[in-house]
C-alpha cells in the first residue's frame, strides 16, 4: 500500500489530501462539495482513480475527552453509506485539533480590498483551504503513527 486519501468530512464540504507511505509525505489535494451519497461516491471514485489511492483515512471528530458524540456517529454513517461503496479499506483517525491547527497556520484572514470585511468568496476560499489542510494533517498523522490501514 502506498497511497492514502485523507478525508476531513464536514457538513457542507469534504477536504481531501493524499499521503504517500513510501516517502511518508502528504499534500493537500482538493475540497469538494458534500452532495448526495451517489454524487459523493462518483466524485471520490474519480479522484481515487486519478490519484491511484489504495486506502482511505477518515477523520473522526471525537469529543474533547476522547469519546464519540453525534458528529462521530454522523461520520460513521457517512462511511457506511459512501466510503464502503468505494471498495477500499479504510480507517478512522482522531481529527481533534486539525482544523484549528490548519487555521492557525494560515494566519488571520486578510481584510477586504477597501480595508473592510473580507468578501464572501474570500471567506469560502479560506474555509476550503482549511478543510484541505485538515485532511492533510489527518493522513499525515496516520502515517506518523506507523499503523497503516490494511486491506
Amino acid at each position: 500500500m502506498t497511497r492514502l486519501l485523507g478525508i476531513d468530512l464536514g457538513e457542507r464540504r469534504i477536504g481531501l489530501a493524499v499521503g504517500d507511505t513510501r516517502s511518508l509525505t502528504s499534500r493537500a489535494l482538493a475540497t469538494i462539495r458534500r452532495d448526495s451519497a451517489e454524487r459523493g461516491v462518483e466524485t471520490l471514485a474519480r479522484i481515487i482513480r486519478e490519484q491511484r489511492i489504495d486506502a482511505l483515512v477518515v477523520g473522526l471528530p471525537l469529543l474533547p475527552g476522547g469519546s464519540e458524540g453525534a458528529q462521530a456517529d454522523a461520520t460513521r454513517a457517512w462511511v457506511n453509506e459512501v466510503a464502503a461503496r468505494l471498495g477500499l479499506p479504510f480507517t478512522y483517525r482522531d481529527e481533534r485539533g486539525t482544523s484549528v491547527a490548519a487555521e492557525a497556520d494560515l494566519g488571520p484572514l486578510a481584510r477586504g480590498r477597501s480595508g473592510g470585511v473580507p468578501s464572501m468568496a474570500a471567506r469560502r476560499q479560506r474555509r476550503s483551504r482549511i478543510d484541505r489542510e485538515a485532511a492533510r494533517r489527518i493522513v499525515q498523522a496516520e502515517m506518523d503513527a506507523g499503523v497503516l490501514v490494511r486491506p
